[in-house]
């Protein structure tokens, strides 16, 4: 890791931004309660918290994404409306998220200039000249490419660069940078690191927001930490130390707990051996047992979702094995695992889980047309079996709808994941993964769904549930493991399965291996 400069950092410099009391309810629950932020000239100042902290809420109130219910921010001592993100950029901020800006079939120097004024020559784009301007700012932040160079055949890394770029042709003062190196190697992360460190010595501001601690310790002058959207404290460099940070995360003393697998159960319905697929996901073995809760935990970017859809069959993987019921289980499609016993619950049940202009009944039976058609030989549907099975379905889990008719798009969020799970119960998969099955419903339906989840165990069926909550999992797993950088780093069983223990194991992992 490349040295901070704690001495330049540590000099007072006039505040750039400051944020006093920002709050901000989603459908009547407090996504900020208060939070503040002062960012000083020429700064690197951290921003950690747990999944559903406030962190992501707070910089779409900066950007303009979206609009706080109270609280101020100032700009150089000024008070400041940030109406549009047009608005933020006006103001002098850049925001860098996980997910980059660009367009792949456009160049770098297009990619660059994506929505900035451009000099003209009688009304045409003057692109050479744009470059002239460009070059300078692009060999600064260590962009190689040509600036003629499609997007679409860099790495990840290169677009990072010219997300940076854009931000200092657009003059950016304050860059703020969602978890720059989830997607870099570690060679890649210290080129960024010491663009960052330059830009800081230049006197941009730079907000960075990260999960990996050790990057945190080594870049930052400052870290605010939030927790359940609250502002918790600020560390400033002689105090910021990962013990410190850790304890303010997850609001105490950190557990040290041991825990032992549980080797009393010996019924195995999926054994998991070394499964791999580079760079997210590194040799990851476990067994799962009949009637068993597994919840699979970590912070986003951990691994999570890509074990899942190698165990699914939705990616092949690049070495290991996978044992379903006592028989090899090489998925090479979905529909091949789902032949086999499984089934998903996707994170993204919108995009992903639902036809949402369909019925309530053509959406729960979307995995279940073998067993509705009158027979293999004549495969017309029997309406009045569909009926009766959509039927008893709404009922058992009391999905709220006018009809079995209803488009499934006019349900509530927590009605629209029963469907989704629903589809499930008509097939009695051996195995059922669920992947944040309770993002965006409201408490009454996470109650619900929680309830399923272990009634589904007691009946026999194996469930895997993945979460980002580390308040979820305690209370609804027997086995919890934990992944980080792409790996399995801890188990945790029966009472050790505590938020604190989840939230520290999380962080544990130094994360200095990186492909």
């Amino acid at each position: 890791m490349l040295a901070s400069n704690p001495e330049k950092e540590a000099s007072i410099t006039p505040p750039f931004l400051v944020a006093r009391g920002v709050r901000k309810a989603y459908g009547g629950a407090q996504a900020l309660k208060g939070v503040s932020m002062t960012l000083r000239a020429g700064e690197i100042h951290g921003l950690v918290g747990a999944n559903g902290a406030g962190k992501s809420t707070f910089i779409k109130v900066l950007a303009g994404l979206t609009h706080a219910d109270a609280g101020e921010v100032l700009i150089d001592g000024n008070p400041v409306t940030i109406a549009t993100p047009a608005v933020a950029t006006d103001l002098g901020m850049s925001f860098i998220h996980q997910e980059l800006a660009f367009v792949p079939g456009m160049t770098v120097l297009e990619n660059i200039m994506l929505g900035l004024p451009k000099r003209t020559w009688f009304g045409i784009v003057d692109w050479k000249a744009i470059a002239r301007d460009v070059e300078p700012v692009a060999r600064r932040v260590g962009i190689s490419a040509p600036l003629n160079a499609k997007v679409k055949d860099l790495s990840t890394a290169e677009n990072w660069l010219i997300n940076i770029c854009r931000a200092l042709m657009r003059k950016a003062r304050l860059i703020v940078m969602d978890e720059p190196t989830a997607s870099l190697s570690a060679a890649e992360s210290e080129k960024l690191f010491k663009i960052i460190q330059d830009l800081r010595d230049s006197g941009v501001t730079i907000l960075y927001v990260s999960h990996r601690l050790d990057e945190i310790l080594t870049l930052c002058g400052s870290v605010s930490v939030f927790r359940d959207g609250n502002f918790i404290t600020v560390i400033d460099k002689p105090d910021l130390t990962r013990a410190a940070l850790v304890e303010a995360i997850v609001g105490g003393l950190v557990e040290n707990l041991s825990h032992e697998k549980d080797d009393a159960r010996k019924d195995v319905i999926l054994s998991v051996a070394g499964l791999t697929r580079l760079p997210k996901v590194k040799d990851v073995s476990f067994e799962l047992h009949r009637g068993e809760v597994l919840g699979i935990g970590g912070l986003v970017g951990a691994g999570r979702t890509e074990l899942i859809r190698l165990i699914y069959g939705a990616d092949r993987a690049d070495a290991g094995l996978m044992i379903l019921d006592g028989r090899a289980f090489v998925p090479k499609t979905p529909a091949h695992a789902v032949k086999a016993g499984l089934g998903l619950v996707p994170e993204e049940r919108r995009a992903d889980g639902l036809v949402l202009t369909k019925s309530v009944a053509f959406n729960l039976q979307l995995s279940n047309l073998a067993n509705i058609v009158r027979s293999p030989a004549v495969p017309l549907i029997d309406y009045r079996r569909r009926e009766n099975l959509s039927s008893r379905i709404v009922r058992d889990l009391s999905v709220k709808t006018h009809s079995i008719e209803t488009p499934v798009g006019l349900l509530s969020g927590g009605n629209q994941q029963k469907v989704v799970i629903g589809r499930w119960l008509l097939r009695q998969p051996k195995v059922l993964i669920l992947d944040e099955p309770t993002r965006g419903v409201d408490i009454g339906a996470r109650a619900d769904i929680h309830r399923l989840i272990r009634n589904l165990a007691a009946g026999g069926m194996a469930v895997i549930v993945v979460s980002s909550e580390p308040d979820e999992l305690p209370d609804l797993c027997d086995r919890v493991l934990v992944m980080a950088e792409g790996r399995v780093v801890r188990e945790l069983t029966g009472a050790g399965i505590t938020r604190n223990a989840l939230v520290e194991a999380s962080y544990a992992f130094e994360g200095t291996e990186r492909n």
